[in-house]
Parts: C-alpha cells; sequence; structure tokens
C-alpha cells in the first residue's frame, strides 16, 4: 500500500512515514523543504516541490498509480506569525489546500486524511473539548484550518472524496528510534522553548499568567508524536469502515497539563532544575485545551501509549542528536 504524505519532511510528516514504514506502508513524500529536511527524505521516495503545483502531483500519481490515500501535513503552523502574517498563512494553509485537494479528485485520490487542529475549539469552562464543541478558533492559523475543515466537507459531499480531519492536539516528544524529531531551531511551542533554553542555560518564559485555569498559565493536552503517528496508520487501516463523506476526530490523550504543570514534569526529568518567569502573553496565544474524547479509542481502536515525561525525555534525547543528524544545521 502507498499513501502520498504532503509535508512529510517536516516534523509530523516524517514521523508518520516512519510509522508507515514500520506498518508495511510506502510513504511518498511531497514537501517544500521551506521547514522541512532533506535528511529525513533519505531512503524514501521523495518530490520537492509545491503541494499547489498541479503538473507535479500529476506526476506522482502517474509515476504511483498505486497511491491509496493522502495524509494531509503541509501547513504553516506558528501562531504569532500567523497575526503578523496572515496572507501568507491564508494563501499557505487555504489556497493551496484547494489546490492540492483539486489535484488529489483530478487523480482520483478518494481517501484523504487532513491535519487539523484543535485550536478551533471553543472550550468548555474546564477546558475540555469534543467534537461537538463549539468552533471558535482564535487566531489566523486557527482560522485556516477550520476554513480547511468546512471547505473538504463541502468537497467530500459533491465529490468522490472522503475526508478524515484528525484535530490534534499538542504533539512533544520524537521517533522513540531517533530517526526524526522536531526540526526547526527555535521552535515557538512551551516544551520546544524549555528545551532549547535548557541546553542554552537560559530562563525559560511563561508566557502568559492570567488566563483562568488552575494555575494561571495556559493548558494543553499534550500528546507523544509517535502515539499520533500511531493514530494516523489505524486512520488509514479503518478509513473504508469510518468514513461516508467526511468525520473528524480528536488526537489527544485526555489530560489538560498546564504550563507551570509542564515545567515541573521538565524538571522532574532533567538534573538541574530550569530556571523560570512569568511574561506577557504573545500575540493569538489562548488558555487552550484538551480532549475528552472516546472517539478516536471507539473508533480507531488507539490509544496513547507514551507518557509525558517520555515525550520530555525523547525531546530532549533529539535535541542531543539533532545538529548531527541535521547535517547542515541551518534551520
Amino acid at each position: 500500500m502507498k499513501v502520498l504524505i504532503s509535508g512529510g519532511a517536516g516534523f509530523i510528516g516524517s514521523t508518520l512515514a516512519s510509522a508507515c514504514i514500520d506498518s508495511g506502508i510506502t510513504p511518498i513524500i511531497l514537501d517544500n523543504m521551506i521547514t522541512g529536511r532533506r535528511e529525513f527524505t533519505a531512503g524514501r521516495l521523495f518530490y520537492k516541490g509545491d503541494i499547489a503545483d498541479d503538473q507535479l502531483v500529476d506526476t506522482i500519481f502517474a509515476e504511483h498509480p498505486d497511491i491509496e490515500a493522502a495524509i494531509h501535513c503541509a501547513a504553516l503552523i506558528v501562531v504569532p506569525e500567523s497575526v503578523k502574517d496572515p496572507l501568507q498563512y491564508y494563501d499557505a494553509n487555504v489556497v493551496k489546500t484547494l489546490r492540492f485537494v483539486s489535484s488529489l479528485v483530478r487523480n482520483g485520490c478518494e481517501r484523504l486524511i487532513f491535519s487539523s487542529s484543535a485550536s478551533i475549539y471553543q472550550p468548555d469552562a474546564d477546558f475540555s473539548v469534543d467534537e461537538q464543541s463549539a468552533i471558535n478558533p482564535q487566531s489566523p492559523y486557527a482560522r485556516t484550518k477550520s476554513v480547511c475543515e468546512a471547505m473538504l466537507a463541502d468537497i467530500a459531499a459533491a465529490e468522490p472524496l472522503r475526508v478524515l480531519s484528525l484535530r490534534y492536539f499538542n504533539p512533544i516528544g520524537a521517533d522513540p528510534k531517533m530517526r526524526t524529531g522536531l526540526q526547526i531551531r527555535h521552535p515557538s511551542h512551551a516544551l520546544g522553548k524549555m528545551v532549547e533554553a535548557y541546553k542554552l542555560g537560559e530562563t525559560f518564559h511563561i508566557t502568559g499568567t492570567d488566563f483562568t485555569t488552575r494555575d494561571g498559565s495556559g493548558i494543553r493536552d499534550y500528546i507523544h508524536v509517535w502515539d499520533l503517528a500511531d493514530a494516523h496508520i489505524a486512520a488509514v487501516s479503518r478509513f473504508d469502515a469510518l468514513v461516508g463523506t467526511s468525520l473528524v476526530i480528536n488526537v489527544g490523550t485526555g489530560t489538560g497539563t498546564t504550563v507551570r504543570e509542564l515545567l515541573d514534569a521538565f524538571n522532574g526529568v532533567v538534573k538541574t532544575p530550569l530556571p523560570a518567569i512569568e511574561t506577557d502573553r504573545r500575540p493569538g496565544d489562548v488558555a487552550g485545551a484538551f480532549t475528552r474524547s472516546e472517539r478516536a479509542r471507539d473508533l480507531l481502536g488507539w490509544a496513547p501509549r507514551y507518557s509525558l515525561a517520555e515525550g520530555i525525555a525523547h525531546s530532549l534525547e533529539w535535541a542531543e542528536i539533532r545538529n548531527d543528524r541535521l547535517f547542515s544545521g541551518s534551520r
């Protein structure tokens, strides 16, 4: 079985590709390499280019007519950047997705797994959500994901395309075999910032302490990226039994962890505690959410296996070898 993975040279996409290989599925990677890494494509079928390049996508399907599904991971994802430059985000995440899906339909690809985001939700009072929770995205990035979900559902209702949107919570960790990991030198999410500060001997900034969470800091559902990859393998294998035209499934652990609690867990893994100070929220920052849904377990037969501490440990392990694995060290 072959699966086309857009954004397959990035952090999540490359991990999905590794999980596919381990499961006997052949991944075909399409990536424009804006944030992806060529090292993550070694030994894999790889096409360098943009998802909006109709001719390139046609070529991929001509050379691999046995592609049975597409996993669409390609997107820009940095919330503050999306606030600063929404034009870039709507073009990359919405306009190009439409072009990519048009190419999938034209080439007869009827199965699409879309990388969506839990950032589109309006959390309940306890910051939990399920697939029926209100949609109220609070940043241009989140709105691009919401727009894409609605757009894909409309297309699936009219075209021979079925869409499964997996709403990710907050991926952490790395491939446990250390084949791939977070490739960006200066990550924007909390754990990435902790790892960076720890390695440089700097102080971690808790950005926002006036949220109405239990300790004032933002709350997230931190899921190990390998568990996230396993959910995709389950989705590919069960796709036909689950998806009529379109379906959404949350992929998270079901546990909410605040930034302060994440820092405590981080300090429980490292030898020397990481110092921290409180600072203001960044543009686009929200309190956050965690999933209370059992849909992934019920429909995919999937449950997370890795703990928060293991995700932190794998992130730290990858950080130690990152520059050796990514030879140019340019990003």
